[in-house]
This record gives C-alpha cells, structure tokens and sequence, in this order.
C-alpha cells in the first residue's frame, strides 16, 4: 500500500510540473507561441491549468498521508529471513527516494505557480 501510495504521489506531484512548472517556464524562455500552441492542440490542458488550485491541495494531502506513513514506519520490523530482510530495507529506501523526488517536483510546481508569479 505504501509503496502504491509513493507512486500516485510522484504522478501527480508530476502533475503541478505540468499545469505549472512547464508554462512558466515556457514564458520565461521566450518560448511563448509553444505555450499558445500547447493550450490549443493539447485536449484538457486548459481544464487542468484551470483547477491548478485543487490539484495542489490534492497533492499536498496526498504528500502529507504519503510522509505520515512513512513517519509511522520508519522502525516498523522487517521479516526475519536474511533475503526479504534485505527486500525489506531496499524497498524502504526506494520509498523514501521516491517520496522526497516528489516533495522536490511539488515545491518547484508551488515556486513557479504562486512564488514566481510575485517576484517578477
């Protein structure tokens, strides 16, 4: 469960980068007609930039259960058996791994979505 969790985190962590990260710095490059032609070709993508909001605090629940369980487990037992011991540990790892590459997508889609927009 907690693995699957990690997962949904990432893709839709991934999300934020998507309806906030990518145009702001399309824009910011110059690149500005890719951005018109990405809102006129791409099906849904204004819909998406549109509940930027809600999809933001989406990820940011799922963040913070996806931090709590692994909070709860990080002294949880591992089997006893040497092989999934080790299985175990490795996966703990990979968890942790991909929980902080979603933490790191997230505050770079909430910089560029609300932080950059008032510094510039």
């Amino acid at each position: 469960m907690k693995n699957a969790l990690s997962y949904f985190t990432l893709f839709f962590s991934t999300s934020t980068l998507l309806c906030c990260a990518l145009p702001a710095l399309l824009v910011a490059i110059g690149a500005g007609g890719v951005m018109a032609s990405i809102y006129a070709n791409v099906p849904g993508f204004t819909t998406f930039v549109q509940n930027k909001n809600l999809i933001f605090i989406i990820v940011a629940v799922l963040l913070l259960i996806n931090g709590l369980f692994l909070w709860l487990n990080r002294n949880a037992p591992c089997p006893l058996d040497a092989k999934k011991a080790m299985i175990c540990m490795k996966s703990r790892k990979i968890t942790r791994i991909i929980y902080f590459i979603s933490l790191g997508i997230y505050f770079v889609g909430f910089f560029f979505s609300y932080l950059a927009v008032k510094l510039i």
